[in-house]
């Protein structure tokens, strides 16, 4: 059994904030990247390594972990940085984000880098993978010792396939699946509601036979909450719809979908980095 340390919630925020200084310095190194998603999941990410999971980064095949999936694949950079922070790998590597030959690509590859589950790109495949998951699981006699959590995106909700899953685990009663959806609204071409409206989405989810919790996801006690819940709930799958702030902690990227699929540029990361080190003004510099 490994030994968790254990996390104050102001320890976990200091870590969460950190997480969103390193996705800016890694995307600004690499010219090109996901900015909006990255740093809107940082405080959900964070949830998960430093409480939630149960893993080793010192032994990432540990065959009683729980799974991580993350269907919204092209956000990876806050999972690397989260990673880095947790101790699977130094995290002076996370400046060779998207370079070529690099363990950290622009989207997940589960060959490359140990810990992480599942390749993505495609959208809308994690929930599926996760279905698979657990069937396995149920005949290996696992399903009631480990947990699969999947995080996707609202945009990829669009995908028909994401629907087909979600039917199945229903079905099957996969109840050891935990989907986490990053409510952010937008998505590459503009907001959700205007490219593909989802509401009601929670009802839509509870139609289909899924437990259903709807939390803030930039408040790090209440996503862990959440997952604890979702836990406790034996007869069907569950599912947390967590609401988040696009771009989250800068505030010239909050809510403009147009930093769904863009770096910023030095001179962004340097205002980017500053808001981040004084909490948009709440503390002062260091330098000041």
């Amino acid at each position: 059994m490994v030994k968790k340390q254990t996390y104050t919630i102001m320890q976990l925020e200091q870590i969460a904030n950190d997480i969103r200084k390193d996705i800016i310095k890694m995307l600004e190194h690499a010219g090109s990247g996901h900015s909006a998603g990255s740093l809107d999941q940082a405080d959900i990410f964070t949830a998960l390594y430093f409480d939630v999971l149960r893993h080793d980064p010192n032994n990432p095949d540990w065959k009683e972990r729980d799974i991580l999936l993350q269907s919204n694949g092209h956000t990876v950079p806050v999972r690397y940085a989260a990673m880095a922070h947790a101790g699977y790998f130094p995290k002076k590597e996370l400046q060779t984000l998207r370079q070529f030959g690099s363990r950290l690509q622009g989207h997940p590859e589960r060959t490359k880098l140990p810990g992480l589950e599942n390749t993505s790109g495609p959208l809308g495949s994690g929930l599926s993978q996760a279905a698979g998951m657990s069937l396995a699981m149920r005949l290996n006699g696992e399903q009631n010792k480990r947990w699969i959590y999947c995080l996707m995106g609202d945009g990829e909700l669009d995908e028909g396939n994401v629907w087909e899953a979600v039917m199945l685990a229903a079905k099957y009663k996969l109840y050891n699946i935990i989907g986490i959806i990053d409510r952010n609204n937008i998505q590459i071409d503009g907001n959700t509601e205007n490219v593909m409206p989802l509401e009601d989405l929670k009802a839509k989810w509870e139609a289909f036979g899924w437990h259903v919790q709807e939390v803030d996801g930039h408040n790090i006690e209440s996503v862990i909450d959440a997952c604890s819940m979702a836990r406790a709930i034996t007869e069907k799958p569950s599912v947390i719809i967590a609401h988040t702030i696009p771009g989250k902690g800068v505030p010239f990227m909050e809510y403009d979908f147009h930093w769904h699929g863009a770096p910023p540029n030095s001179a962004q990361a340097k205002q980017a980095l500053a808001k981040l080190r004084t909490l948009d003004g709440k503390i002062r510099g260091e330098h000041e």
